[in-house]
């Protein structure tokens, strides 16, 4: 079967696959639902049939567990359908249903979701058996045996039942010191994986998913580290597999250093070496494209009066050597056949090719380029592997290489972390401490350490049963970088509240054209920075900074709290809620980036920092501050729901008993002496992110033992005399054995700002559409209320006379909130003389060039994320909740 596109596919096969899973919950009468629309981020259907899955929200009541549901295309053809819910509201409805389907095609460009009460025969071609020592998925084209224990993670890989590839497991490289200096060379050890557990967590029939955990061994069996987790997603009737890898440093950052980490495959190699060949994707659509033994030299290859090598440059099958008159055969087995190739991305701006003959030969330079898109092939004519890494040069240093192409197992490696570049250090930038007041930064003895923190890569395998076309290689490249995923339209979104209170883009006054302007090029510039100041790597693809140096022209990247910013302020909820209103795909893939390295990189996920995350700095796992407000759930929510990601789903999980780290970790063990509860925490930002970890696991799980936790702490805050305001700076005793807050002074009343600054303000909307709690909706329409309101105001409520905070521009969406929930019209022009008083034209950028900096730059002088995403949260919620309010006349606008 030749290929014409990478998602050729036995339609026929497919098609009939229609499922709705059960759900724990009982199912009540079905409901029917108007229809809705979904469509391709970015706007274009992939030409075939490919596996997609994604998350549709819906209002409270709307749908109900086990509805059946049904997926059509522009033909009205029914499409297979796969549900599972992923999040409940409280009366047992669904609130986020995730989805999964084969779709593709002119047909496929706009697709819609319909309620229907039919029952649907399950005969799908995804099937999987489970045998004594291993697991056989088959998906109709591709088998692939996965073994329950030992070092594979894919033991075979079989199209049409012909083996293409085995032998699957992962490897490290480490060493026990950094790069040689002054002669001292490291010693090296090699590591590879073990598996310990293998779970199918859904097991089709239009997609499962398999979930493999190991460590990684030495070989000399002494010690077994680097967790990792693998999880395996295949589709019905394709041919392709999605592979999420995840590991986590356990290692000492002084003595374990990791030199290269790998995923490794055999190829098979059954051809002679002219009809072998070897492929790598280059920068854009570009493909690298040579045989292992390349038919051209001073003399010219003929069968009969036909030249052959331009055949054999485009993978087409040629005579074997035999065949070749005797000239021929004497030319074949005296040209070179090439053992080895690899393809190293050392920066984010360079690569290179070298290729080798055998180990006692040199490496000699193949090709070149920029940017690698990070696809590799080897294999014969009658079939081979390639496998492709997401984000390849965006994550630099990363490599891709073969070997052994001239035997009979040519060995496929795609290294995340290439061998071929300096290291892995994971220490700290220096071994002196710097103070809050010099550096903002906080370092603690023992506390800057990477120890625990992790990293998720994404890869996909893509099996041939012969040499792939340039055409279809370079395709494959961009479906690995930019997999097609399925979205709701921003108007449905707005209109289920999916994600709390957001607005979407209007225009209509110029006012809001002011404001959306502001918007507009505030995401621009930072898309734009990314690139401008190469926010590339590893360790830091996802992440930008957090301050700007206008005298040096770059951000403070060397000065302590003011370089990575780690969530802080949550740049992260402003690019997801930047997506939600305009379906951009760009800035979709920019969230995606932030949210995988923000919850991965920024967290600890074993030790004793487990749960907690670090606070921004020079290094992201620097400084001395470990809270839940960087690892809290509520900034992986959007990712989760959007795209039904398994590996964020157990990020959340993960943090839902962090209040548990508390007591390990005060956070303001600093600044307030031991007191008789077992740890301290402000009503945020650590009591609200506790309450968004528990949020969503309430709504993941229907388990009420989430929801009475949140209640304990509602029930404390009712009990005081000031509500959420009974504590000096927002200080509490906590108790996480009983999830209790306790004031520390019967007289104290203060209030922190990071309550509303650390995603807060945006937990604290959305749970006041799920909680059914009269003191939640009390104490919390009074924070909104009183937050920076006037001392006689304070005065009257609470009798003391006292400034609850400043108020400012970031703060303008509480009374906001107040005036939308009581309908006050003095609120709201509070809320908006807040807002602009600190608005200015403030992401207007200027040019710098010439001898001044080290390449030209686009840069605006008092730049800061802090204040970039606050604002722009500000704007977005406040445009949502009082936008009919907004003054008409204002010289921001009017200019």
């Amino acid at each position: 079967m030749s290929e014409t596109s990478i998602f050729q596919r036995a339609k026929h096969s497919i098609l009939s696959i229609v499922l709705c899973m059960s759900i724990t919950v009982k199912s009540a009468e079905a409901q029917k639902i108007e229809p809705i629309t979904l469509k391709w981020l970015g706007g274009k259907a992939p030409q075939n049939p490919i596996g997609v899955s994604w998350g549709v929200p819906f209002g409270k009541g709307q749908v109900k567990p086990g509805q059946s549901l049904t997926l059509s295309n522009l033909k009205g053809e029914k499409l297979p359908l796969q549900s599972w819910t992923l999040a409940y509201w409280p009366d047992g409805s669904v609130k986020w249903l995730g989805l999964a389907t084969v779709a593709g095609g002119e047909s496929a460009k706009t697709l819609q979701l319909s309620s229907d009460n039919l029952k649907k025969s399950v005969d799908g071609t995804l099937k999987i058996a489970e045998k004594k020592n291993i697991f056989e998925i088959n998906t109709g084209i591709l088998t692939c045996q996965i073994p329950k224990k030992g070092t594979f993670i894919l033991d075979s890989l079989k199209l049409n039942g012909k083996l293409v590839a085995n032998a699957g497991r992962l490897t490290v490289i480490s060493q026990d010191g950094p790069d040689a200096e002054d002669f001292n060379s490291p010693v090296k050890q090699l590591s590879q994986s073990e598996i310990t557990s293998v779970k199918i967590e859904q097991s089709g029939p239009v997609r499962a998913v398999v979930h493999i955990e190991g460590m990684h061994r030495t070989e000399t069996g002494n010690k077994s580290w680097l967790p990792f987790h693998v999880r395996l997603y295949f589709y019905a009737g394709q041919e392709h597999i999605r592979m999420v890898h995840s590991f986590i440093f356990d290692g000492d950052d002084q003595k374990d250093f990791i030199r290269g980490l790998g995923v490794f495959f055999n190829v098979p190699m059954k051809e002679q070496m002219h009809n072998r060949h070897v492929r790598f994707s280059g920068q854009e659509d570009g493909i690298w494209a040579e045989p292992v033994k390349v038919l051209t030299g001073r003399r010219v290859l003929k069968k009969g009066d036909r030249p052959v090598y331009e055949d054999q440059f485009l993978g087409k099958p040629l005579p074997n050597q035999e065949e070749f008159d005797e000239k021929g055969q004497n030319l074949i087995k005296d040209w070179a056949n090439w053992n080895d190739y690899k393809l190293m991305q050392n920066s984010a701006d360079g690569f290179t090719i070298q290729k080798r003959t055998n180990s006692k030969s040199a490496w000699i330079d193949a090709g070149g380029g920029k940017r690698a898109s990070g696809l590799g092939f080897v294999g014969d004519i009658s079939g081979g592997l390639g496998i492709a890494v997401k984000n390849f040069w965006k994550s630099y240093p990363a490599a891709l290489e073969i070997r052994n192409a001239t035997s009979s197992n040519a060995e496929l490696r795609a290294w995340l972390w290439s061998p071929y570049a300096e290291a892995m250090d994971l220490r700290h930038y220096d071994t002196t401490a710097h103070g809050l007041e010099a550096s903002y930064e906080d370092v603690q003895k023992g506390f800057s350490t990477a120890n625990g923190v992790a990293r998720t890569s994404e890869l996909m395998l893509f099996p041939s049963r012969e040499v792939p076309s340039h055409e279809l290689l370079a395709q494959q490249a961009q479906f690995s970088n930019q997999p097609p995923l399925l979205a709701c339209t921003p108007e449905y979104l707005h209109s289920v509240s999916a994600f709390g209170i957001w607005s979407l883009p209007d225009r209509s006054t110029a006012g809001k054209r002011w404001i959306e302007g502001e918007l507009d090029k505030a995401i621009s510039f930072y898309q734009k920075e990314v690139e401008q100041r190469h926010w590339y790597g590893f360790w830091n693809y996802g992440d930008v900074m957090h301050t700007y140096d206008s005298v040096r022209h770059t951000w403070r990247y060397d000065v302590g709290g003011f370089a990575w910013a780690n969530t802080e302020l949550v740049p992260d909820m402003w690019l997801w809620y930047s997506y939600l209103r305009s379906g951009d795909a760009d800035i979709f893939r920019m969230a995606e980036a932030m949210t995988r390295h923000t919850s991965e990189v920024d967290v600890y996920h074993l030790g004793k920092f487990a749960g907690l995350g670090s606070r921004h700095n020079v290094r992201h796992w620097g400084c001395g501050s470990k809270e839940v407000r960087i690892s809290q759930a509520a900034l992986k929510r959007f990712y989760y729901y959007l795209t039904t990601d398994e590996r964020t789903g157990d990020l959340m999980e993960e943090v839902a008993n962090a209040d548990d780290a508390l007591e390990k970790t005060d956070p303001l063990r600093l600044i307030l002496p031991p007191s008789k509860y077992p740890t301290h925490a402000r009503v945020g930002p650590d009591w609200i992110a506790l309450v968004g970890n528990w949020m969503t696991q309430w709504e993941r799980t229907g388990e009420k033992k989430w929801l009475d936790k949140i209640n304990a702490g509602i029930g404390s805050f009712a009990t005081m005399p000031y509500g959420f305001y009974s504590g000096v700076a927002g200080a509490f005793g906590y108790d996480p054995k009983d999830s209790k807050m306790y004031q520390l002074n019967p007289g104290d009343l203060g209030v922190s700002h990071l309550t509303t600054l650390m995603g807060g303000a945006e937990i604290g909307f959305e749970l006041s559409k799920s909680i059914d709690n009269p003191d939640w909706q009390k104490l919390w329409l009074q924070y909104c209320e009183l937050y920076g309101a006037p001392k006689e105001e304070v005065k009257r409520v609470f009798g003391k006379e006292q400034q609850l905070e400043t108020p400012g521009t970031h703060f303008s969406r509480l009374p906001a909130y107040a005036s939308y929930v009581k309908k006050d019209k003095k609120l709201a022009e509070k809320a908006w003389n807040q807002f602009l008083k600190g608005s200015v034209k403030q992401f207007e950028t200027k040019k710098i060039e010439g001898s001044q900096v080290l390449n030209p730059i686009q840069e605006i002088p008092a730049i800061s994320t802090n204040n970039t995403a606050q604002w722009c949260l500000n704007a977005i919620e406040l445009l949502e909740l009082i936008g009919k309010d907004m003054p008409e006349n204002n010289p921001l606008w009017n200019k």
